[in-house]
């Protein structure tokens, strides 16, 4: 019986150990998220600013083939 708690007692430790490394794993994810989305926000909004200025009545005219 003992044995057997002690096996179990490893187990649990183990399981704990995984959590943690699990847990850090996430969380530095996380924070590479948040910082690839603030990257992506800045470079749409370089792209805007690169972009010409559409007016809206070039996308209204009609080709010259109509």
């Amino acid at each position: 019986m003992e044995a057997r708690l002690i096996e179990i007692e490893i187990k649990l430790s183990y399981a704990e150990d995984t959590l943690e490394v699990l847990n850090r794993t996430v969380f530095r994810q996380q924070e590479q998220i948040e910082q690839l989305q603030q990257w992506l926000v800045r470079l749409a909004n370089q792209l805007q600013e690169m972009a010409p200025p559409e007016s809206r009545e070039a996308k209204e005219e009609r080709p010259p083939h109509y």
